[in-house]
């Protein structure tokens, strides 16, 4: 077993012998992208003694912060966000992560980005928790009304909204005057899109029931 079977299995005993015979290993990229903290919040997440292995790597040396190489720069915990795993999250956190470290495939965001444009919910209910940086988009996905006081860019938010199933969110910000059928720069999908793509049914009756269209609709 090699060291990144060894993570993925959350084998310690096997990691530690590994790390013990060739120390240099928890600074590795096995891959030329990815370190092994990396690995260990890599999709599906939630692997067996997750948040134990992370511990083991970053008392042999490993950077809890360390960057992915390549077409972004998301740290281990941007990883743990993006797959729901509230275990490993919380483990890196403890470990020393920036909470709010940029960086992410999402506008260069933080974890809590990733965490919200994936649809995890428990990761960014948790990011919250913690004491995340909560920009606007972010907050009317998460439905936080008391963080919608005065929105920048309303027309944004409400799909963020209608992309997170917030239907006071969504309703709140429509009351403000935001655009039912804003397209945003990245995909061409309307409020309406999203909420149908987040399975998020109040949403999308309400936005029917305003005369809210589909982008193939327009």
């Amino acid at each position: 077993m090699n060291v990144v079977e060894a993570v993925r299995a959350g084998d310690l005993q096997r990691l530690a012998e590994l790390v013990a015979a060739d120390p240099g290993l928890v600074h590795a990229r096995p891959d030329g992208q990815r370190t092994l903290l990396h690995v260990l919040a890599d999709w599906p997440g939630n692997r067996p003694h997750g948040p134990a292995t992370a511990a083991a790597l970053v008392a042999a040396g490993a950077d809890v912060n360390a960057r992915f190489v390549g077409p972004h720069r998301e740290t281990p915990l941007h990883w743990a966000a993006s797959n729901d795993d509230v275990p490993l999250l919380d483990a890196l956190l403890d470990l020393g992560a920036d909470i709010d470290a940029d960086g992410s495939v999402i506008a260069d965001g933080t974890p809590l980005s990733d965490a919200v444009a994936f649809g995890q919910r428990r990761t960014a209910a948790r990011l919250v928790e913690r004491g995340a940086a909560v920009p606007q988009a972010e907050a009317a996905a998460l439905g936080l009304l008391d963080r919608l006081t005065a929105v920048d860019d309303p027309d944004l938010c409400l799909w963020y909204a209608c992309h997170g199933g917030s239907l006071a969110a969504a309703e709140l910000l429509a009351g403000r005057g935001a655009a039912i059928d804003h397209l945003p720069e990245w995909e061409r999908l309307t409020p309406l899109d999203a909420a149908e793509r987040a399975g998020a049914a109040d949403v999308v009756a309400w936005l029917r029931s305003l005369g809210a269209h589909r982008a193939s609709e327009l």
